[in-house]
C-alpha cells in the first residue's frame, strides 16, 4: 500500500551481477481496451463507516457480488470488507452499490486491534478472493517492520481463510523467508503481500511480495527494478509448493525533490489461464499526483523454483516471464493509486469484462476510481 503523505521482449535480459534470465512470454497476447471509470466521493458513508482504502477486490459470478477489502488498520472504523453490486449496462460501467459491511476476524474471534494504540494486535488488510468451491473467502495482511530507536514492532504478512462473514477459519503458515526480522532480512515494511490470486481450478494459491526480499537486492529505482518473489501454495496441504523470481521494472518518474520517496511494487495479480497471470506494477513518485500503471501477461511455465535459494542474487535462474498489454499513462486519463482487478461479467460481445479499483489512502488528495476494460482475447 503506498502511504502517500506520510512518505512513505524476445530478448533475454542480463542483471548485472546476477545470472538472470527474463524472456517474453510467448503467443498471442489479450488486449485491455478502457471502457469507462466512475468515482466514488470521498469519505462516503456506509453502515456507519467511511469508504475508503479500497484495496482489493473479487467477484462472485453466481451472485453478481463483489468482495473489496479496506485497508484501514482500525485507527477510525474496524479493520473489515465490503460487499458490492457494480452495475454495468449498455457495456459501460454505471455504478457502484455497497451491500454490507463485515468486520474481519482473528484466531480467537476478536476484531483486529487499532494501529495507533494496539500495533501489535492490529492487521493491514491489502487483498481478499472468493472461493465458489467452499463459498469462503481468504485475505491477506502485509504486516509490519518498524525499527526505530524508540520502539520496534514486527508483525508478519499473513494468508488467512475466512467466512463470507468475516470469522476466521485457518491460516497458511508461510515460509520462513516471509517471517519480519529486526535485522535487514525477510521482507521491507509495507512491501510484502499485496496480492493474491487463485488457479482455475481454486487448488492453487498464489502471491508474492509488492517490494524486494532484503537478501533478494535493492528495491527498484528509476534506473532500475528490483527482483521479488511469487509464492505458490497447495490448498490442501496448505504447503509452500515454490516461489519464482519476477524483474520489476523501474520507477516511472524521478520524484520531486529529487530523493524523496518513490517506488514502484507489484500492487495486484489475477489468474488469466494455466501459468499464465495478469500483473499488475503501480509507480508512483513524489511531486507526481498520478500513478503509473502497467499491467504484464506474465507466465511461470519456464521459470526456475527458487524455493530453496536464500537470495536471488548471483544466481543462474530463469524468471518469470513478462510482456506489457496495458500502460494506463497511454489512455489520457488521470489513474490514482490502483491497487485491485478481477475479472467481472461478460459483456454483450461475448468478450470478458476487467474491473480495477484504487485506494485513496484515506485521503482527499486522492481518488477512489473503478475502472472498467473489456478482454480482446
Amino acid at each position: 500500500m503506498r502511504k502517500l503523505l506520510t512518505g512513505l521482449f524476445a530478448l533475454s535480459i542480463l542483471a548485472s551481477c546476477s545470472n538472470l534470465k527474463n524472456t517474453s512470454s510467448s503467443g498471442s497476447y489479450p488486449e485491455l481496451k478502457f471502457i469507462n471509470s466512475i468515482e466514488i466521493p470521498f469519505n462516503q458513508e456506509f453502515n456507519n463507516t467511511k469508504i475508503g482504502g479500497l484495496s482489493g477486490i473479487d467477484y462472485d459470478k453466481k451472485k453478481d457480488l463483489y468482495y473489496i477489502i479496506c485497508d484501514e488498520r482500525a485507527q477510525e472504523n474496524l479493520s473489515r470488507f465490503y460487499t458490492a453490486k457494480i452495475n454495468i449496462a449498455d457495456n459501460q460501467l454505471k455504478a457502484i452499490s455497497f451491500q454490507e459491511t463485515n468486520t474481519l476476524k482473528n484466531e480467537q474471534g476478536s476484531t483486529f486491534g487499532n494501529w495507533t494504540t494496539s500495533p501489535e494486535t492490529s492487521a493491514d488488510p491489502e487483498d481478499i478472493r472468493y472461493n465458489p468451491k467452499n463459498n469462503s473467502l481468504v485475505w491477506t495482511s502485509e504486516g509490519a517492520r518498524v525499527v526505530t530507536a524508540d520502539k520496534t514492532i514486527l508483525q508478519n504478512p499473513s494468508i488467512t481463510f475466512m467466512d463470507l462473514k468475516g470469522n476466521f477459519k485457518e491460516q497458511l503458515k508461510l515460509p520462513s523467508n516471509l517471517e519480519m526480522q529486526k535485522e535487514s532480512k525477510g521482507p521491507r515494511n509495507n512491501g510484502t503481500l499485496e496480492s493474491i490470486t487463485f488457479d482455475q481450478n481454486y487448488k492453487t494459491l498464489y502471491t508474492c511480495v509488492e517490494e524486494p526480499l532484503f537478501e533478494d537486492g535493492n528495491q527498484a529505482s528509476t534506473s532500475k527494478g528490483g527482483l521479488i518473489r511469487f509464492y505458490e501454495f497447495d490448498i490442501k496441504t496448505q504447503k509452500n509448493t515454490a516461489q519464482y523470481g519476477y524483474q520489476l521494472e523501474a520507477i516511472a518518474n524521478e520524484p520531486n525533490p529529487k530523493g524523496a520517496f518513490a517506488v514502484n511494487g507489484v500492487a495486484a495479480i489475477q489468474f488469466y489461464k494455466k501459468n499464465q497471470f495478469l500483473v499488475l506494477e503501480r509507480s508512483y513518485s513524489t511531486g507526481t499526483q498520478p500513478c503509473t500503471i502497467k499491467v504484464f501477461l506474465c507466465d511461470f511455465k519456464k521459470a526456475t523454483d527458487v524455493k530453496n535459494h536464500e537470495s536471488l542474487q548471483n544466481q543462474k535462474i530463469e524468471l518469470i516471464s513478462k510482456k506489457l498489454i496495458l500502460n494506463m499513462d497511454d489512455l489520457g486519463i488521470y489513474t490514482d493509486n490502483i491497487e485491485g482487478l478481477t475479472f467481472g461479467p461478460k459483456l454483450t460481445n461475448g468478450n470478458r469484462s476487467l474491473i480495477f479499483i484504487s485506494d485513496n489512502n484515506f485521503s482527499e488528495t486522492q481518488k477512489t476510481q473503478v475502472l472498467l476494460f473489456e478482454v480482446k482475447e
